[in-house]
C-alpha cells in the first residue's frame, strides 16, 4: 500500500510519471534531483516560486535548494523577493559588507525571508561561487509603515527639491500614528485616525508624487537618474501603501471593492519589472512569494484580485514560469487577527485531508502524499491536469485552475512552524 492506496494503481496514474521523488530538503544537499525542473522553466527570465502558507520552515528549505538550483545550474543571478523595495536597498549593503554586523530588522512579519535564509544567503554570496543580487518588490513592510520609504525619500529631497520636504515631514508624522509590523496592524489603527488626517496623507503624496513626475529633467539634473528612478519608485510605495491601508480595513470589515488587493499586486509586478529592465540583458530573475501571488490565472472566490503573477505573465509570456510550494500535511499554521504588535497570531490548524480535484489529492492518488516531490504540469496529460481546480492556501482551499496558474508544484509532507517576526529577529516557534 502507498498513502493508503495500491502501489499498482498509483503506478497509473495520469500525475505519477511527471512526478519525481526529491532527495530531501537539506538546502546543501547536491542538486540532480532537481535536474526534472530545467525543462519546466526552459528560457524564462523569470521563475517565481512559491509558498503555501508562511511561517512553514520545510518551505523556507525547499526555497534555498530551488534558489540554488536555479543560481548553480541555470544561471539565475538576482533574488527578488515578496520584501519591501526600500528594506532589500538595506538588506543588498549588509549582503555587500565585510562585517559582523547583525542582520538589518525590516521587512514583514510574514514574508518568507527569515534571518536563517538571510544568513544563508549572505554565505552563498561568499562561498558558492554563484552569488544573487537581492532586490525587494513589496510595498514597506507589506503595507504596514511608511517610514522605510519616506525617510530615504526626504533625505533626496533635501538634495534636490528642499522646497517639497515639509509635505514628507508632515506624511511621516502622520504615518508614525498608525506604523505597525503588518498591514494587519496599521490599518485599523489607521481607520481610527480623523478622516481630514487620512485625506490630508492621500494628498501630500499625490502632490508629491505629481511635482516628481513634472519636475523630473531638474530632479536628473540635481541628483542624477538613478537617484531620481529610486524616489520615483518609493513615492510609488507610499502611494500604493496609502490605498491598500483604506482597502485592507474594507476587507478586514467584510466590505470593500472587488479586486481592490490588486493595487500592491500591481506595484509588486511593476517594480520586479522595473527592477528587469534595469538589469544586464540576459540577466535571470528568481521571485519568491506566496503562491496567491505569484499565480498565472486572476484569483477567484470571496476575495478576487489580479495577482502579481497574473500581471507579469501578461507583460513576460513565456518569459515568466511560476513553481508552487504545497503540502500533504494534517496542519498548517494560520494567522489569525489580535490586537498584538504584528496584528496577528501564529496557531497551527488541523486540516481535511485534500479534497477531490485538488492537486495534493492527486498527489496522494499518485502514492506521493508521504514524499517530496516535484510536479511537471507542462508535461502532464491536458485533460486530466485541467481537471485539477483547487489547491490548498494557508488554512483554506482556494479554486485555482492549477495547470493555467503553475507550470510546476513542489510538494512536502510535512509543515513545521516557524515563526521569526521580522528579519532581524531570532527565528521562534509557537
Amino acid at each position: 500500500m502507498t498513502d493508503g492506496i495500491s502501489s499498482d494503481r498509483a503506478r497509473h496514474h495520469w500525475l505519477a510519471p511527471h512526478t519525481t521523488v526529491l532527495g530531501g530538503l537539506d538546502p546543501d544537499a547536491p542538486l540532480d534531483d532537481l535536474e526534472p525542473l530545467r525543462p519546466v522553466i526552459g528560457g524564462a527570465r523569470v521563475v517565481a516560486v512559491g509558498e503555501g502558507a508562511h511561517f512553514v520552515r520545510e518551505f523556507a528549505l525547499a526555497r534555498q535548494r530551488l534558489v540554488r538550483f536555479l543560481a548553480e545550474r541555470c544561471g539565475f543571478t538576482v533574488l527578488a523577493f515578496e520584501y519591501g523595495f526600500a528594506e532589500g536597498i538595506a538588506l543588498q549593503r549588509w549582503l555587500d559588507a565585510d562585517t559582523g554586523d547583525p542582520v538589518p530588522a525590516g521587512g514583514t512579519a510574514n514574508a518568507g525571508l527569515t534571518a536563517d535564509m538571510g544568513h544563508w544567503l549572505r554565505r552563498h554570496n561568499r562561498t558558492g561561487g554563484h552569488p544573487l543580487r537581492f532586490v525587494g518588490v513589496d510595498v514597506p513592510v507589506a503595507g504596514g509603515d511608511l517610514r522605510p520609504v519616506l525617510e530615504p525619500l526626504a533625505a533626496y529631497l533635501r538634495d534636490v527639491d528642499p522646497e517639497a520636504l515639509p509635505r514628507v515631514e508632515a506624511a511621516l508624522a502622520v504615518a508614525d500614528r498608525f506604523a505597525g509590523a503588518s498591514v494587519a496592524a496599521a490599518a485599523p489603527a489607521w481607520a481610527a485616525l480623523e478622516p481630514a488626517e487620512r485625506d490630508g496623507l492621500t494628498a501630500a503624496l499625490a502632490r508629491l508624487l505629481l511635482r516628481a513626475r513634472a519636475l523630473e529633467p531638474v530632479y536628473v539634473e540635481r541628483g542624477g537618474a538613478d537617484r531620481y528612478a529610486t524616489a520615483l519608485r518609493l513615492l510609488e510605495a507610499a502611494a500604493h501603501t496609502d490605498y491598500m491601508l483604506g482597502a485592507m480595513r474594507d476587507l478586514f470589515a467584510g466590505g470593500g471593492l472587488g479586486n481592490d488587493t490588486s493595487v500592491r499586486e500591481h506595484y509588486m509586478a511593476q517594480t520586479l519589472l522595473w527592477h528587469l529592465e534595469r538589469a544586464e540583458p540576459g540577466t535571470r530573475f528568481v521571485l519568491a512569494a506566496h503562491n496567491n501571488h505569484i499565480q498565472k490565472t486572476p484569483i477567484t472566490g470571496d476575495h478576487t484580485a489580479l495577482p502579481m503573477g497574473h500581471l507579469l505573465h501578461r507583460a513576460l509570456g513565456e518569459d515568466y514560469r511560476a513553481v508552487a510550494l504545497t503540502h500533504t500535511a494534517d496542519r498548517v499554521p494560520e494567522m489569525h487577527p489580535d490586537a498584538s504588535p504584528a496584528g496577528f497570531s501564529v496557531v497551527e490548524e488541523p486540516l481535511a485531508p485534500p479534497p477531490e480535484g485538488s492537486v495534493e489529492a492527486a498527489l496522494v492518488a499518485a502514492g506521493h502524499g508521504g514524499a517530496t516531490v516535484l510536479a511537471d504540469l507542462r508535461s502532464a496529460p491536458e485533460a486530466p491536469a485541467r481537471r485539477l481546480d483547487r489547491m490548498r492556501s494557508q488554512s483554506a482551499v482556494m479554486a485555482v485552475p492549477v495547470r493555467d496558474a503553475f507550470d510546476a508544484v513542489l510538494s512536502v509532507p510535512s509543515t513545521t512552524t516557524e515563526v521569526s517576526m521580522e528579519l532581524g529577529a531570532e527565528p521562534g516557534r509557537e
